[in-house]
């Protein structure tokens, strides 16, 4: 599956906001986003009136790279949240929020969106105890999500044994002594911390 490969840091410089695309790594003073917090280019220093449109193209691409979407992708769920009831823009994220990739990094299971990924892909989740390795997978209230028992005396998973967990989403619940978490309930809005203006996505794909 086409993904991209490029170095992560310029995304979030371009964004001009941290996507946590790299861990810790976004939290220590090596982030580049603290040290040129300016667009990356020979011009990127340069002043440039926004446009209305141009406000909503980088609020589309803000979204689309902190959860590491391609374009057909994001645009899938939009598609999908505007057959369903509500606010279109919200249930685009809570859609795109329920993604089993998603939901094992908000339970710090992977340090990234990207190294999550990689653990579902490679067979290391199980939801309700069969083995998932489809990323895109949206998980259901009730479902257990958990590391597969095969896979837990790896170095990685004892590492991860007993450590605490920072800033877990009230929907979700995580033990780390056994490895596995329940979706409690469905995300909310309330509970998406990136700071994205929907309605811009909403009104840039309506056109």
């Amino acid at each position: 599956m086409a993904r991209y490969t490029g170095p992560v840091c310029k995304l979030c410089r371009r964004e001009g906001c941290k996507l946590f695309l790299k861990g810790d790594r976004c939290l220590s003073r090596a982030c580049p986003q603290e040290r040129r917090p300016t667009p990356p280019g020979q011009h990127g220093s340069g002043r440039k009136k926004a446009t209305a449109y141009s406000l909503q193209l980088r609020e589309k691409q803000k979204a689309k790279r902190a959860y590491g979407l391609l374009e057909k992708q994001f645009r899938m769920y939009y598609d999908k949240a505007e057959k369903m009831r509500g606010v279109t823009g919200e249930n685009m994220l809570i859609l795109i929020e329920r993604r089993l990739d998603n939901v094992v990094y908000r339970m710090c299971i992977g340090a990234s969106r990207a190294q999550s990924r990689q653990l579902v892909n490679h067979g290391h989740i199980t939801v309700n105890g069969q083995t998932v390795n489809i990323p895109s997978y949206l998980v259901k209230e009730g479902d257990v999500i958990a590391v597969k028992d095969t896979k837990k005396d790896k170095p990685f998973f004892v590492e991860l044994k007993g450590a605490k967990i920072a800033n877990l989403p009230k929907w979700l619940s995580f033990d780390t002594e056994t490895l596995s978490g329940k979706v409690e309930s469905l995300p909310t809005r309330e509970d998406i911390d990136l700071t994205i203006a929907e309605h811009m996505i909403v009104e840039l794909y309506s056109k």
